[in-house]
């Protein structure tokens, strides 16, 4: 696990996840070889997490994390083992649906603005600005080089690459940056021409180092805004939603969010628009063909009379009319 940890996981887009794993795997298992790790002590470990309230989407985590160790060991290092942590998977609920209202979205920014916060944290509020108005991910903007900004085009650009510095899924890509989002980028310009003038990133201290992390002083301004539930990613939903409000298309929203598929948009964005929903299913209505005109039934009436048996002779004759 040490020698995965060393040499994988800093490769990864975010290399913390696994330490956290880690911090929570190493109590139980150190010392323990992975040849020695049967599904008992897996079903055990599961158990055990699950009973201290941990959640299923941190759980499975910590288990993937094993997992993935144990079959670069057997790839690798040529190990011959069994792997007890795959198929281990539990199950998640739905996924987030939380988003910020205009209202909320201007109580989290007075937060981060306020003097005390600005001395401590004194890139929170553009990165809160940035994420609102790019829809870009935590980790991106955290990353985000300054020779990747054309400020001058309006947008931020995604080389295709599996690091830290590129997108999720590894392909080029571009942000558009609307005026709101080029100030954010002219504050943080001057930021850095008054502080650290060589620093290649956009989110960095004053000593030009990169700031890993902004969830404690994020935490610090969404407990401050008396707001609950909101997280970092909360910005990107936040950005979505609102589009997706405005009237703006799906897949318009899709490829401003840089999602594979659009598919996955409508998922997660379609229900704020039932509206929208609706009239689309009522273009169908327009479209119908034109329908032959009925055929009219009209009906012939004899004189009734009394047969020999007692029956009655006429009947109603239908005749088709046109």
């Amino acid at each position: 696990m040490l020698l995965y940890l060393e040499q994988v996981t800093p490769t990864k887009r975010a290399p913390e996840r696994d330490q956290w794993s880690a911090k929570a795997l190493f109590p139980v298992f150190t010392g323990r070889q992975l040849t020695e790790i049967g599904a008992a002590d897996v079903r055990a470990y599961i158990n055990n997490r699950r009973a201290a309230g941990i959640a299923p989407g941190t759980i499975n985590k910590e288990v993937g994390l094993m997992s993935a160790a144990t079959n670069w060991a057997k790839r690798e290092l040529e190990w011959e083992i069994s792997n007890p942590w795959a198929a281990r998977r539990q199950t998640e609920p739905a996924g987030r649906d939380r988003w910020l209202t205009r209202e909320e979205a201007a109580r989290l920014q007075e937060a981060a603005q306020t003097q005390h916060r600005m001395e401590r944290y004194p890139w929170l509020d553009d990165f809160i600005r940035l994420g609102l108005n790019t829809g870009m991910r935590p980790g991106e903007m955290l990353w985000l080089e300054w020779r990747r900004v054309d400020l001058e085009g309006a947008v931020i650009t995604f080389e295709a690459s599996g690091t830290k510095t590129g997108q999720k899924n590894g392909k080029p890509g571009k942000v558009p940056l609307n005026q709101e989002a080029q100030k954010v980028i002219l504050a943080r310009s001057r930021f850095k021409e008054t502080h650290c003038q060589g620093s290649p990133w956009v989110f960095c201290r004053k000593d030009g180092s990169r700031i890993e992390s902004i969830k404690k002083g994020f935490a610090a301004c969404v407990a401050d805004a008396g707001l609950v539930n909101v997280h970092p990613h909360d910005l990107r939903r936040t950005f979505g939603s609102w589009l997706v409000q405005a009237g703006v298309g799906i897949e318009r929203v899709s490829g401003l969010l840089r999602h594979g598929d659009v598919a996955i948009t409508a998922r997660v964005y379609a229900h704020l628009r039932p509206d929208d929903l609706a009239s689309a299913a009522a273009v169908l209505d327009r479209q119908k063909p034109d329908r032959k005109p009925e055929r009219t039934v009209l009906y012939l009436h004899t004189d009734l009379h009394t047969n020999a048996n007692g029956g009655l002779a006429g009947k109603k004759k239908p005749a088709v009319a046109g």
